[in-house]
């Protein structure tokens, strides 16, 4: 499986997608504890793969 396409996406995408991700477990908490923990650590990821992919074209 190539991720060819995960080079084009500018950082700042992913650290949005990780707000949106966050804001949605926030609000799906009570309704799906289940869901709430995917898309928490789905936000993790996605805040980190933006942290590295800034650090990697900052040099």
């Amino acid at each position: 499986m190539s991720f060819d396409s995960l080079k084009n996406i500018t950082p700042s995408a992913f650290y949005f997608a990780s707000v949106i991700c966050f804001v949605l477990a926030s609000v799906l908490k009570s309704n799906s504890l289940s869901l709430y923990y995917v898309l928490l650590v789905l936000g993790i990821g996605l805040f980190f793969m933006g942290a590295v992919k800034r650090s990697r074209t900052k040099k």
